[in-house]
């Protein structure tokens, strides 16, 4: 079956919070939708940030905000200030139902902000609008296709820009 020009491969998944238990929950109620993920953890935005870095662009992010370390509201603010970051999906998922928080993801560029379930079937729900939406419905961008060259190519824009690159 082909989505999105892919077939056969996992959609990449890169789910950060800080609850090892509601990873293993998200990670099984997107299995029980039958959608083709691989669902890789980070437990902060500091080892988000570093997967994204050294690891590549996932398909999609799922971003608790509160987390120890980087808050997910510092993390999807660096996130989304970066060029070659920028255009990676960021679903805020979190317990938060603060207006304040709602408003300023979005003002960040968060592509949609969803409160965590209280209960499992929920979650499935969730996670199934969330595969058919994000994996059947929409076109993705690009992903770089080395991840070094992102930071690479970041530093010399910024060598060009300020004058300090001498090639």
């Amino acid at each position: 079956m082909e989505i999105n020009g892919k077939i056969g491969d996992a959609f990449q998944i890169l789910h950060a919070d800080d609850d090892e238990d509601d990873n293993i929950l998200i990670a099984d109620a997107f299995k029980e939708t039958g959608v083709n993920a691989k669902i890789t953890w980070v437990e902060d935005g500091e080892k988000l940030i570093e997967y994204l870095s050294k690891k590549g662009h996932p398909d999609l992010i799922l971003l608790d905000l509160n987390m120890p370390r980087k808050d997910g509201l510092e993390t999807l603010r660096e996130i989304k200030s970066d060029a070659a970051m920028r255009p990676i999906p960021i679903i805020a998922m979190t317990t938060s139902s603060s207006r304040d928080d709602i408003q300023e993801c979005y003002n960040l560029g968060v592509n949609s902000y969803v409160k965590k379930p209280d209960n499992f079937s929920r979650l499935i729900e969730i996670a199934s609008i969330i595969s058919k939406y994000w994996f059947n419905a929409v076109e993705l961008p690009e992903k770089p296709e080395i991840p070094q060259e992102i930071g690479k190519l970041e530093k010399k824009k910024a060598r060009v820009t300020s004058g300090k690159d001498n090639h």
